[in-house]
């Protein structure tokens, strides 16, 4: 996946769905990603970074007829940059996390009780990368996937209409190739773990 980053420990630690918390089988953690990425740019370098979206953090290919979409936090700056595609929105941020792999499987399960909380059916499935976690409700859908690098994870929300985010749907597999062909950019600046890293307008 990324090369000496790759190793995920995820399916050390007792499963999600073993503690009652999913509607669904449980995952395999150990299934293997497809082969490239995401990259750590200090793996690859800047000069194979090619034409992706350079978002300060994370440099992310923009689908055929994407667009852009800037989300701004309070104070003015860039918060997240969404890529808008006919099926639905794609986020791919980059987090702080410590050198060893499993913050996305403590992030899932948070996420899953958020999703609960308001009322949303929760599900977790077996994707690419280990475990993809799904809510729904009557009018939306979100889909969570998660990869652990080193020192830096990645969260991409595919959000779409109800019934768009189901695994083999266009908005999902789009999402996958692009979470596969991202680029982490983490920096030498100290954050503390699960800080958003910095996202900056190309």
């Amino acid at each position: 996946m990324f090369g000496r980053r790759r190793k995920n420990r995820d399916a050390e630690a007792p499963g999600l769905a073993d503690e009652g918390n999913f509607d669904s089988a449980p995952v395999d953690d150990e299934v293997q990603a497809p082969e490239g990425g995401p990259y750590d740019i200090d793996d690859i370098g800047e000069d194979a970074v090619g034409s992706r979206l350079d978002l300060g953090s994370v440099l992310v290919p923009l689908p055929p007829g994407g667009q852009i979409q800037v989300e701004m936090a309070p104070n003015g700056q860039p918060q997240a940059v969404h890529l808008v595609t006919q099926h639905g929105r794609i986020t791919v941020s980059a987090y702080a996390a410590p050198k060893s792999p499993g913050q996305w499987r403590e992030v899932a399960a948070e996420l899953a009780e958020s999703l609960r909380r308001d009322n949303a059916t929760v599900s977790i499935e077996s994707g690419p990368w280990g475990r993809e976690l799904q809510g729904s409700t009557p009018n939306a859908d979100l889909r969570f996937l998660g990869v652990d690098g080193y020192r830096w994870m990645i969260r991409c929300v595919v959000a779409g209409p109800a019934g768009s985010v189901t695994a083999d749907s266009p908005l999902v597999e789009t999402a996958r190739a692009i979470v596969a062909e991202t680029v982490v950019r983490r920096g030498q600046d100290p954050h503390p773990v699960r800080t958003p890293l910095p996202v900056v307008l190309p």
